[in-house]
């Protein structure tokens, strides 16, 4: 078991992961996908590069020196973190990984679909926590809107309870899943009260009690959810030691919003990592 898990290899995680591992914990940084700094061309206003950087030597030299440090780095995707009540298991599409604190700087990206009836629906048989609202869809069809292997576990975790599960999807990663999978592409979805169809634009229809949108990869919001943890709108909210309202969680950088730039995300990633230290110590 690791003392600490840092999801997210940017400058919050691995400035979190650097603070725990000088002080001789054991810790795990996982990481998946394009970060938005290696998209920054140049970055002209942090400190001590008086000629700039690119975002992308940024980004890599940070993981390198986790390395260097003795950190240990895995590239895999997150799919979700379960509360086992003394520590964490951090699921990932290959392993699970068991944790005494888990920091959560995968930075915050919400994807919703652009498809009519989206928002009119939202709450009302719309949904983007399947164990948080699963139980509200007990015997019932519903569907996944997704196309990798988060939209595949979402599915899962929803099988138990409902009567039918399908995916709906333009291209699923791994088709060999052991849930009905729909390509078509969807028009609308409607309803009155509540959902009760999807419309495709062939024209057929899809009698639905619920969809749950899954598209991309798990984020900030999705943990959030999942361990009720209380949001800001979409951000995490933390306390100024970056301390989230489940005891051994934390959050930093732009999963709590404000100034998303690299020198706020490297300050709440060191006072993550040292709460997280703080945290440890005081269980021994």
């Amino acid at each position: 078991m690791y003392d600490v898990i840092v999801i997210g290899a940017g400058p919050a995680g691995i400035s979190a992961s650097l603070y725990a591992k000088r002080a001789n914990l054991n810790v795990l940084v996982i990481y998946h996908g394009e970060s938005n700094l290696e998209k920054a061309t140049k970055i002209d206003n942090y400190y001590g590069f008086r000629d700039g950087i690119s975002g992308e030597e940024l980004y890599n030299n940070g993981i390198e020196q986790a390395r260097e440090l003795g950190v240990d780095v895995k590239e895999l995707e997150v799919i979700g973190i379960e509360n086992l009540g003394e520590g964490f298991k951090v699921k990932t599409e290959k392993e699970n990984y068991e944790s005494k604190s888990v920091i959560i700087a995968t930075g915050n990206r919400k994807v919703k679909p652009n498809i009519k009836g989206i928002e009119e629906f939202d709450g009302r048989g719309i949904s983007y926590c399947a164990i948080c609202d699963a139980f509200f869809y007990r015997n019932k069809n519903i569907v996944v809107i997704g196309n990798g292997k988060f939209a595949v576990n979402e599915a899962t975790e929803l099988s138990h309870v409902a009567n039918k599960v399908t995916i709906l999807t333009n291209g699923l990663e791994n088709p060999k899943c052991d849930f009905e999978v729909d390509t078509n592409k969807i028009r609308e979805i409607k309803g009155e009260e509540k959902v009760s169809e999807i419309e495709f634009e062939n024209g057929s229809t899809l009698a639905v009690d619920g969809v749950f949108i899954a598209l991309g990869e798990a984020g900030a919001g999705d943990f959030a959810k999942t361990l009720g943890i209380i949001q800001n709108g979409d951000n995490i909210e933390t306390n100024e030691k970056m301390e989230t309202n489940v005891e051994g969680i934390y959050a930093c950088g732009n999963v709590t919003g404000g100034l998303l730039q690299v020198c706020k995300a490297v300050y709440e990633g060191a006072e993550a990592g040292l709460s997280a230290v703080n945290y440890i110590r005081n269980k021994k």
